[in-house]
């Protein structure tokens, strides 16, 4: 069995992005995107890593949760669906997940969950080089691909991605026919940065970030470790009137009860970005009243409040 860490990075998300999978200093291999998110990394380093290793016995270790899920639970669902949702909006990333759902098929492939970060040497490998790609492109420099599976022989479906100087990588957010290229690039769709209606009509996007604002309140997620950790952006940050500063771990690891009834009055709703929305609010708890602002951000599959601020 093959065991192999693969992770993505974008360095504005989105922005200069890269990806990389890792099984040793003789097999990995990188590659980017001028503009892209971190979930485009986290697939592509999956896709790579699968097309190179075809025929052998798979273990992906990811920090990535959506990576996992989509292999694992949600492609099937949104291939019967015609590639949308529950909910009907179209699901992001497609072109990137057909691939996978191709290179998945008939493979024996296990993936684990790995927490980023943490000191887990193939993961902060696969980090190191996925952020080195992203880097490169916002730096104008070029990517090392690495070696690919097979030590010392140069993989064709690196010449697929990474800048040269021959040609630029194209610009994956582009709604312009992209020039032609090997066969195995996958071209992330475009996102309708202009529309306001990605990845929903706005007072859609309201409704889904004050709902899960709420749930944020009340014990049936704040005790749930596994329900708080798919609310809470992996960058999460949260200055609490009191003064105290809390990352998502520390959020997950306090995972207390909120006493007493809790009454919220939404004061404002902006959209800063098509995949970020602004919530402020009143609260008023205990008989005590703070107002607070939390940043929400869409990661391609589900919103996640990434920073959060109360006043008293």
């Amino acid at each position: 069995m093959i065991i192999a860490a693969a992770d993505g990075s974008s360095l504005s998300n989105p922005g200069p992005a890269g990806w990389a999978w890792y099984v040793d200093d003789d097999r990995w291999a990188a590659g980017g995107w001028a503009h892209g998110t971190n979930n485009m990394g986290e697939l592509m380093a999956v896709l790579d890593l699968l097309r190179q290793t075809r025929g052998e016995e798979l273990r992906i270790l990811c920090d990535s949760q959506y990576a996992i899920n989509c292999c694992t639970k949600w492609i099937p669902g949104w291939k019967r669906r015609g590639w949308r949702k529950a909910d009907g909006q179209p699901v992001l990333n497609v072109d990137l997940l057909k691939e996978l759902d191709k290179e998945l098929a008939g493979r024996t492939v296990t993936f684990d969950w790995v927490k980023g970060h943490a000191g887990h040497s193939l993961n902060e490998k696969a980090d190191e080089l996925a952020r080195a790609a992203a880097t490169a492109y916002r730096d104008g420099l070029s990517v090392p691909h690495g070696p690919g599976f097979v030590a010392g022989s140069a993989p064709a479906v690196s010449l697929a991605v990474g800048p040269t100087k021959r040609e630029p990588e194209p610009d994956l957010f582009s709604v312009a026919e992209p020039a032609a290229r090997p066969a195995v690039v996958v071209e992330a769709a475009p996102v309708p940065v202009a529309s306001g209606r990605w990845p929903a009509p706005e007072s859609d996007v309201e409704a889904t970030v004050v709902a899960l604002e709420r749930s944020l309140l009340t014990d049936e997620v704040l005790l749930d470790r596994e329900r708080l950790s798919e609310l809470l952006h992996p960058d999460y940050v949260a200055y609490e009137p009191g003064g105290a500063i809390r990352t998502r771990g520390s959020a997950l690891a306090r995972a207390v009860s909120l006493p007493g009834a809790v009454e919220l009055t939404v004061l404002g709703a902006d959209r800063l970005a098509p995949d970020v929305l602004l919530l402020r609010y009143r609260l008023r708890r205990a008989g005590e009243e703070a107002l607070y602002s939390s940043v929400w951000q869409y990661d391609g599959a589900t919103w996640r409040r990434r920073f959060h601020q109360g006043t008293a």
